[in-house]
């Protein structure tokens, strides 16, 4: 059962690899699919289930598909992902639509969670900051403080190719409680040096 599930897991990554770098681990005595840490998908079984969501519902209730059940504490678990049968899996537009759906939606609802904890409310940080790091999985300070300025960086580039070395700034400043004008020389220095060691953007 687990190679049949790996076999799935493997699938899925490469069926949906256009969302994003799709990771997976063990979860729930199943397994459970992610881009940049939020989880939108479960691998049981040698099933896939993608997390419902409101624009994902009118599919699932037509198709009338089944939900995730899993063991947890020796009680069935009811969970929040409908199962991906062959018929989906044919029509890979779909497939890849539905998944978007809802990786969305876990984003939204990762954001929600932490909302009380507002990165644009540190020194620098915008709105629109704010949003690229919750959907590059930074959705607040902790997280922020955690990884660095330099991985924040990079895990935004991404989603952004034109995010200028500036952003940097904006990053360590937030992280060290001062207004990017203010960042130490030493410190602005070390960040430079490091931007000019990465690959040709």
């Amino acid at each position: 059962m687990k190679k049949i599930s790996y076999e799935r897991i493997y699938q899925s990554e490469k069926y949906l690899s256009s969302l994003g770098e799709v990771e997976h681990r063990a979860l729930f005595g199943g397994y459970a699919l992610a881009v940049n840490n939020t989880v939108f998908a479960m691998v049981s079984a040698g099933e896939l289930y993608l997390r419902a969501c409101e624009e994902s519902a009118s599919y699932f209730v037509k198709q009338g598909a089944s939900f995730l059940t899993l063991l947890k504490r020796g009680r069935p678990v009811l969970l929040n992902y409908y199962r991906v049968d062959e018929t989906l899996w044919q029509d890979q537009e779909r497939l890849l639509r539905l998944s978007s759906f809802a990786l969305e939606a876990a984003r939204r609802e990762r954001c929600k969670r932490f909302k009380q904890d507002r990165l644009k409310d540190l020194p620098n940080l915008t709105f629109q900051l704010e949003l690229l790091l919750c959907e590059a999985g930074i959705p607040n300070e902790e997280a922020l403080r955690t990884l660095g300025a330099e991985a924040c960086w990079l895990r935004i580039k991404r989603l952004n190719k034109h995010l200028s070395y500036k952003v940097l700034f904006a990053l360590e400043g937030a992280i060290q409680g001062l207004h990017e004008a203010a960042l130490p020389a030493i410190r602005r220095r070390e960040l430079i040096e490091w931007y000019k060691t990465l690959p040709a953007q």
